[in-house]
């Protein structure tokens, strides 16, 4: 996981930029293939070209797990392709 992810209130944070809306909307629509496939949800919320990501694991007491993690890592991977 990279470390511009930041930990805080047992859950992890960030907030990708993306040049316009339509960008943030791709990334989100790609991400969400491979979230489904982890069956790992994340809180998020876009505002034209940002996008605001919050991890959790609501099954093992909202903390941070390594399903949040993997998640984190391939969201970063995902941004990379956009």
């Amino acid at each position: 996981m990279e470390n511009n992810w930041i930990e805080q209130d047992n859950a992890l944070h960030k907030t990708f930029m993306f040049k316009d809306f339509a960008e943030a909307m791709a990334w989100m629509m790609q991400a969400g293939y491979a979230i489904e496939k982890l069956n790992h949800h994340p809180e998020w919320t876009n505002v034209y070209n940002k996008v605001m990501v919050k991890l959790t694991t609501h099954d093992a007491g909202n903390t941070v797990t390594d399903k949040d993690k993997e998640l984190a890592q391939l969201l970063d991977n995902l941004q990379r392709v956009i």
